[in-house]
C-alpha cells in the first residue's frame, strides 16, 4: 500500500512538472519569436516557412528603432508617470488600508463595500467622464492628467487591508500603551512588517501603468507627452508595419519590466503568500 502511494505521488509530481514545462514553454515562445524578429532583415520577415534564427543578426535594428522615434522622451515620460503613480498608490493604499483594517467608525464596512465594488466597473465605462473632468481642470496633455487620476485605486487598498488584518490586535494594544499614535504605529510597526505586501503592490502597479496604452492615448496629443506603449505606433504607417523595428523597440520596452521582476520576485512571492483572506 505504501509503495502504491509513493508511486502515485511520483506520477502526480511528474505530470505536474510536465504541465508546468508545457505552460512555461508556451509563454516564453512569443518572447523568443519577438527577439528573433527584432534581428531579422526586412526580406526575412515574410518568408515561409518562417525562420527562427536569422541568416544575419541585424543588431542595428535596435539603433534604427531608437532613431525613428524619440524613444528617449518616451522613456522619460513612462518612467516619470509610472514612478509617480506607483508611489502615489502606495501612499494612499497605506493610509486607507490602515483605516479600513484597524480603525472602527460608523459605516466603515459599508464604505469599504462601496469602494470594493468599484473594481467591477470596467475602465472603458469611466474613461469618458474621467476625460471630461481632466479636460475641465486644464490637465489635457499634461503630466497631471496622466498621473493624478490613478494615484488612488481600489486593488492596492484592499490587498494591503487584508495584510493588516492578519496582524494580531495585541500588537496594536501594546503600542497604544507605549503612547504610540495611529501614524506612528503605521510607520514604525505596520509598514516594516508589510514590506512584502508593499513590494507586491508596487510591482503590480508598475507593470500595469508601464504598459498602459488607452489612457495615455486619450489624454495626450503631442509627441513630447507620449509614453512608450503609444510610441510603438510610430512603426505603423500607410506603407505597412515595420515589424523588425517594432519588435526591437518592444524588446527595449520590456527590459525594465524583466529587471524589476527579477529583483523583486522574492518579495512578490512572499507578499502574495503572506497576504491572507481574513476579514
Amino acid at each position: 500500500m505504501l509503495k502504491e502511494t509513493l508511486f502515485s505521488s511520483k506520477v502526480l509530481t511528474i505530470i505536474t512538472h510536465l504541465l508546468l514545462i508545457v505552460v512555461g514553454v508556451t509563454m516564453i515562445v512569443p518572447f523568443l519569436w519577438m527577439f528573433s524578429t527584432s534581428l531579422k532583415d526586412v526580406t526575412e520577415l515574410y518568408e515561409y516557412p518562417p525562420k527562427w534564427i536569422p541568416s544575419h543578426l541585424n543588431w542595428q535594428n535596435y539603433i534604427k528603432a531608437m532613431e525613428l522615434a524619440p524613444f528617449g522622451r518616451f522613456y522619460l515620460n513612462s518612467l516619470l508617470v509610472t514612478f509617480c503613480i506607483t508611489l502615489g498608490q502606495m501612499i494612499t493604499a497605506c493610509l486607507a488600508a490602515y483605516v479600513f483594517a484597524r480603525i472602527e467608525f460608523p459605516g466603515r464596512d459599508i464604505l469599504f463595500v462601496i469602494y470594493l465594488s468599484t473594481m467591477i466597473i470596467p475602465v472603458q465605462v469611466t474613461i469618458i467622464p474621467l476625460f471630461l473632468i481632466v479636460k475641465q481642470l486644464g490637465w489635457f496633455d499634461t503630466y497631471q492628467g496622466l498621473i493624478i487620476p490613478f494615484i488612488a485605486r481600489a486593488f492596492p487598498i484592499i490587498f494591503l487591508r487584508q495584510f493588516f488584518m492578519t496582524l494580531p490586535k495585541d500588537l496594536e494594544d501594546a503600542a497604544k500603551v507605549d503612547g504610540c499614535g495611529h501614524l506612528r504605529f503605521l510607520w514604525k510597526i505596520l509598514l516594516p512588517t508589510a514590506r512584502p505586501a508593499l513590494s507586491t503592490i508596487g510591482l503590480f502597479t508598475f507593470l500595469f501603468h508601464w504598459r498602459d496604452y488607452l489612457w495615455p492615448l486619450v489624454i495626450t496629443n503631442t509627441t513630447e507627452m507620449r509614453t512608450l506603449p503609444v510610441g510603438l505606433r510610430y512603426f505603423v504607417s500607410e506603407q505597412g508595419t515595420q515589424f523588425h523595428y517594432m519588435m526591437a523597440a518592444s524588446i527595449i520596452v520590456t527590459i525594465p519590466i524583466v529587471l524589476i521582476y527579477l529583483f523583486a520576485q522574492k518579495q512578490f512571492i512572499k507578499g502574495v503568500t503572506m497576504t491572507g483572506l481574513k476579514g
